[in-house]
């Protein structure tokens, strides 16, 4: 394929103004948003439209960068991949994924995640990517093991929300272990 970005079912791509009604919907299911992240107070429109215009506006790639994962049948906004706490000393980066509820269940965050992972371990040197995932998020934690991470580690009673402590699951995956199972990119 000639594009790194695209798969069989999915598109990565920057952020454009008009995403704010996707990331708007992310954020309006308490129990989806605590998966991923801490709940925060709900955000207006124009907070929304303005975050969203922010990001559209940075420069792609860097050290931290956020795509929005697209649809191939239909264009659609189904979720964001995100990439941050890059080390490029020691060759490790995080990375993280959110697919709306309307596009779950059909490979999305799989695929979204292996374009990610080809770009930073074929084109960045990256040698290991790793998660953190709380240990509630059973899907998320069956995904990341079925693309090949591996528990490295369990940072017990770690975050507290919904009034309570909670544990968070640490996964990692090198580019050895990720190269045994996906091709490389091609030069053509």
């Amino acid at each position: 394929m000639g594009d790194m970005w695209t798969g069989e079912r999915v598109r990565l791509r920057g952020v454009e103004p008009e995403d704010w009604e996707g990331f708007r919907d992310l954020a309006r299911n308490t129990h989806d948003v605590r998966d991923a992240d801490m709940v925060e107070p709900p955000r207006s429109a124009e907070g929304f439209r303005s975050w969203t215009a922010e990001r559209a506006r940075r420069p792609p790639g860097g050290e931290v960068f956020r795509l929005v994962i697209e649809v191939l049948a239909d264009g659609a906004f189904a979720g964001s991949v995100t990439v941050g706490e890059t080390d490029s000393r020691a060759g490790r980066f995080r990375t993280g994924i959110e697919v709306s509820r309307a596009h779950r269940r059909r490979g999305y965050a799989a695929e979204a995640t292996e374009l990610v992972l080809t770009y930073m371990f074929a084109e960045q040197r990256h040698h290991k990517c790793e998660v953190e995932v709380y240990a509630f998020n059973d899907a998320s934690l069956a995904l990341y093991r079925r693309l090949g991470f591996v528990e490295e580690g369990r940072l017990r009673q770690h975050e507290f929300f919904a009034g309570t402590h909670h544990d968070v699951v640490l996964l990692g995956i090198t580019a050895a272990e990720y190269w045994a199972t996906h091709p490389r990119p091609s030069v053509r």
